[in-house]
């Protein structure tokens, strides 16, 4: 665990937690941890919270399977809050949606992420019907061609300056463009963490 050891004497035997989802950084819930929630969230890879009603150990999913799979915990700067990221299987909230928090408190940017994503299983799984299994199964030549065929119509889009034109565009080039980036075996955070390089630097 990232930051060191949580002072749980601070919270009277319980701290808050707060569960983020790994990939796109949305916020889906938060609860509390004692010692042996956290010891359970480490070792099982499942998130463990201590339930205040039911005063016993609970582990998120137990019972309606949308459990969250740990990627990583960490501390906050004074050791008394935990963070846990993690990958959701369903929803999160017993309501149905993705946070506890609604549907809308993704970043705005986060669809990208679960796209890369969906476009990397398929990928690896290659399932029938598919659109982008077929693109894979074309070959680097059919997904290189598709990728420039979708660079001119975004450029040509910029110039006719047709803003709808220009999104629908350009969302088929970042699409294709994710998809040539995974042919390579490379994820489209690579290109997000060399846009970051180049601005830091």
């Amino acid at each position: 665990m990232s930051g060191g050891n949580a002072d749980f004497a601070k919270g009277d035997g319980l701290l808050p937690a707060i569960v983020q989802h790994a990939r796109t950084g949305e916020v889906l819930m938060l609860g509390y941890m004692d010692e042996a929630a956290l010891r359970a969230t480490q070792e099982q890879r499942f998130v463990t919270f201590f339930s205040r009603s039911k005063q016993r150990l609970w582990t998120k999913g137990e019972t309606s399977g949308h459990t969250l799979a740990v990627v990583d915990v960490r501390l906050d700067c004074d050791a008394d809050t935990i963070l846990v990221r993690a990958l959701p299987a369903g929803p999160t909230c017993h309501n149905g949606t993705s946070s506890c928090f609604g549907d809308d408190v993704a970043p705005p940017m986060a669809f990208l992420a679960e796209l890369d994503a969906l476009v990397a299983s398929r990928h690896d799984e290659r399932p029938a019907g598919s659109y982008t299994t077929k693109l894979f199964e074309e070959g680097l030549r059919r997904i290189s061609q598709k990728v420039g065929e979708e660079g001119v119509e975004t450029a040509l889009a910029v110039v006719a300056q047709d803003d709808d034109a220009l999104v629908g565009e350009a969302a088929d080039l970042v699409f294709h463009l994710m998809v040539a980036l995974r042919a390579r075996g490379i994820g489209f955070g690579a290109v997000a963490a060399k846009l970051a390089a180049r601005h830091k630097g």
